[in-house]
């Protein structure tokens, strides 16, 4: 939603934007009037000149000569330079008109708008010129529709003083009241015409100052966008196996042991159908096992329900190696507990059944807006994605979280995993 789309909105007057609305042409007016307070200087002597050749005093004609060339000469120097930082304020402040820019032109921290890659020099690049267009609008046509909302303003605030005058003057109450309205009539005026001037005035600004991306740009984004997508979709599929095989197959799967198990005490210990019976109930036992070890390797409830550190204990408790977990208690988000989780797991894995470890130890910590997963193992090393899908499916997966897979595994090791996963709040 944008400036502009919101005045034509029903609900425009109770919703937020006509504060914001107010806020982009307030803070527009200071930036129209330090841009005249900068500019005065290459404009004096301007302004000097043509008024000696105005007067036509011939005996000034070199002097306004030399000073309309000191104007042009710090206009051409500073000009160029003064819009593209002018230009770099401009994309900021669009934020409060809501003219933030798709895909490339939005920065994930705080949606301001960017500017497209620079081409060539300063003076060179097309972008600069735009910059320079929008400085002359800055300049020019924007102190005129400030000076529109000014009048209006004056009048609203001049309104109630007029009505106390001619309360005070006990002039007539109807004349009073008539003035009374109009001024509470002319707030949503102003309003408007806030809304709609600061509107057309940021999209000119988006136009000139953040073109569109160029397509590959684009494509690229999206791409990153879809990748994003199918990890999700495949989270979610994740879980959807997870609970058919907890909630149906192992719950059949104990009901079949419990029945077997009832079938064998039936049966005559020395006849030949109790050791079959015996066999069949052991097996089943053992695929309940299984069952269970392959439902939590799929999507751990622990994870889901007591959070990453739990389940990064729990497999450190049924793993053959001796591990040692430092991880933060916390609750992150959880694709990025479940891709940590998946980092852990194919770590202690690889340790127990590549590197012949000892021992491994695992840390967990979030600075700022970056979860950090580490996992080291005192193995023999030589570990290299390449000869596996294991490590390179995890790298796909943290890439799809946003995130990177660093791997440190030399000959004769240590082996160091480590995974950086954006979790801001």
């Amino acid at each position: 939603m944008t400036l502009l789309g919101a005045v034509a909105r029903p609900r425009f007057l109770v919703s937020v934007w006509p504060w914001r609305a107010l806020a982009y042409t307030a803070t527009t007016a200071v930036a129209s009037g330090l841009l005249w307070l900068v500019l005065a200087g290459p404009l004096l002597p301007l302004a000097l000149a043509v008024e000696a050749l105005a007067a036509r005093r011939t005996g000034y004609l070199l002097v306004a000569a030399g000073l309309g060339l000191v104007g042009v000469g710090a206009l051409a120097l500073a000009g160029p330079r003064l819009a593209v930082a002018v230009a770099g304020a401009e994309r900021w402040r669009l934020r409060l008109a809501g003219e933030v820019a798709d895909a490339e032109r939005l920065r994930l921290a705080g949606e301001v708008a960017t500017p497209a890659r620079r081409r060539g020099g300063l003076y060179t690049d097309p972008a600069t010129w735009r910059a320079v267009a929008y400085l002359l609008v800055l300049g020019l046509v924007v102190p005129l529709w400030l000076g529109v909302l000014a009048l209006v303003g004056l009048l609203v605030v001049s309104t109630p003083i007029a009505v106390y005058h001619r309360v005070v003057a006990v002039y007539s109450w109807g004349d009073t009241a008539g003035r009374a309205a109009l001024g509470l009539v002319l707030v949503p005026v102003l309003l408007y015409l806030a809304a709609g001037f600061g509107g057309a005035h940021a999209a000119l600004a988006r136009l000139l100052l953040c073109p569109e991306p160029d397509p590959a740009a684009a494509e690229l984004v999206e791409v990153a966008r879809s990748r994003a997508r199918l990890a999700d979709a495949f989270d979610a599929e994740r879980i959807r196996i997870e609970r058919d095989l907890h909630d149906v197959a192992q719950q059949r799967l104990v009901s079949l042991t419990v029945q077997l198990g009832l079938a064998r005490l039936d049966l005559p210990a020395d006849s030949p159908a109790a050791a079959t019976v015996t066999a069949a109930h052991e097996q089943a036992k053992t695929l309940i096992v299984d069952l269970r070890d392959l439902v939590r390797g799929i999507s751990p409830r622990t994870l889901r329900e007591l959070g990453l550190r739990a389940a990064i204990e729990e497999v450190a408790a049924g793993s053959s190696v001796r591990v040692s977990v430092d991880a933060d208690p916390a609750r992150f988000p959880p694709g990025v507990e479940r891709v940590a989780f998946a980092a852990v797991s194919e770590a202690l894995a690889n340790a127990v059944k590549h590197a012949a470890a000892t021992r491994a130890t695992v840390a967990v910590r979030r600075s700022g807006d970056r979860l950090t997963v580490e996992v080291r193992d005192d193995g023999h090393g030589g570990a290299d994605p390449a000869r596996g899908s294991g490590l390179t499916g995890l790298a796909d997966r943290a890439a799809a979280a946003g995130g990177r897979l660093l791997l440190s595994s030399p000959a004769g090791g240590p082996t160091i995993l480590r995974v950086e996963l954006p979790c801001a709040s």
